[in-house]
């Protein structure tokens, strides 16, 4: 967790095969169905209806046990999901944002076949008042399908910073479709500074070849305008993963900088291991995280690859790099031994 540079290895193997003790070899089909590190707020199918109806709510906060608490009533003329048996399977699903990493998901019970569901179910938050009162509320309505995809009915989304703490009472609010800036990620969350370098196998040297394998480099600088979630400001760190592996052998991380929205890591990390076509199929995810004692707050961050969706021939949900992270990674590809510097937004993942 020093600012000088950390090296792993990190092999690709193409068929399956018994790794030797001690080797930090993986079998790329064995862990690429990993998924990425935070599941978006719109994990589902949400274009097939559109969005209709109301839903009936209140808010309190209870100051004695520390607790945010949404008391969520019922929904009237929800969209009908399956139009030949006239039939949808409504829950409702809460959200605190941007800090939906640490919170995750709650969510009622799922009510069948009705438009018009009563849950009287109460979700719950530990958290404080002053942390609760820089996040928003995004309460959405989904189709619960056995198969998983989860169809969007609607949602709400409330700046709690602004919100009548004195109105504990229960009140009808037109749900909406979903939130382009939440969809598409542009909600602003910093920009991270930072340059890779890819050393070909056997480019610095002819004898003995070197280095044996290829290498990926990546300086991390610094990053500006992060989110801030306390008056104090951020305690930040950056983690790495080389994906599709997820293990501890391709986990890095920079040390903490505290009480800082605009953080300087100046921290250099290599991963050895890389033969130049595996430069299609993996990518590097960097995210940047609030550094708490009990839990960690996701911030943002970015994934650099080919964003082709597979990764050795397997579909995967994390190949989802920007037109930006894609350019960045392709120059990084087409000029071998040579730092190419970037300046990327941070995103949701």
């Amino acid at each position: 967790e020093s600012d000088t540079a950390s090296e792993i290895s990190f092999q690709f193997n193409r068929h399956k095969k018994t790794p030797s003790i001690g080797s930090h070899s993986s079998d790329m089909a064995s862990v690429s169905s990993v998924s990425g590190s935070v599941l978006s707020v719109y994990s589902g199918d949400f274009g097939s209806v559109d969005a209709q109806g109301t839903v009936e709510f209140a808010l309190d906060y209870d100051e004695k046990n520390r607790e945010f608490q949404v008391h969520v009533s019922q929904c009237k003329d929800l969209a009908v999901v399956d139009e030949k048996k006239g039939r949808s399977d409504p829950y409702v699903k809460t959200y605190l944002l941007p800090d939906k990493a640490r919170m995750g998901k709650r969510k009622t019970s799922v009510k069948k076949r009705t438009v018009n569901p009563i849950y009287n179910e109460v979700l719950r938050y530990k958290i404080e008042k002053m942390v609760l009162l820089i996040q928003k509320l995004n309460l959405s309505v989904w189709h619960n399908d056995p198969l998983g995809r989860n169809s969007f009915l609607g949602e709400i989304e409330i700046d709690l910073a602004s919100w009548d703490w004195s109105n504990r009472k229960l009140n009808w609010y037109p749900l909406k479709p979903r939130s382009l800036s939440a969809v598409n990620g542009v909600d602003h969350r910093g920009v991270m500074s930072l340059s890779i370098k890819y050393v070909p196998p056997g480019s610095l040297g002819k004898w003995p070849k070197n280095p044996p394998s290829g290498e990926v480099h990546i300086w991390v600088k610094d990053v500006k305008d992060l989110l801030q979630l306390r008056p104090s400001g951020a305690d930040s760190f950056v983690k790495c993963y080389v994906l599709p592996d997820t293990s501890k052998k391709s986990y890095q991380k920079t040390r903490v900088i505290k009480r800082d929205t605009n953080p300087v890591f100046n921290h250099t990390i290599v991963y050895d291991g890389f033969h130049t076509e595996d430069l299609k199929d993996a990518c590097v995810e960097l995210t940047v995280w609030d550094h708490e004692k009990l839990t960690n707050h996701f911030l943002g961050g970015i994934r650099l690859g080919l964003g082709t969706g597979l990764s050795y021939g397997i579909s995967v949900d994390w190949m989802d790099s920007t037109q930006e992270e894609v350019a960045f990674w392709q120059e990084m590809m087409l000029a071998a031994n040579e730092w190419i510097e970037g300046l990327l937004p941070l995103r949701s993942l």
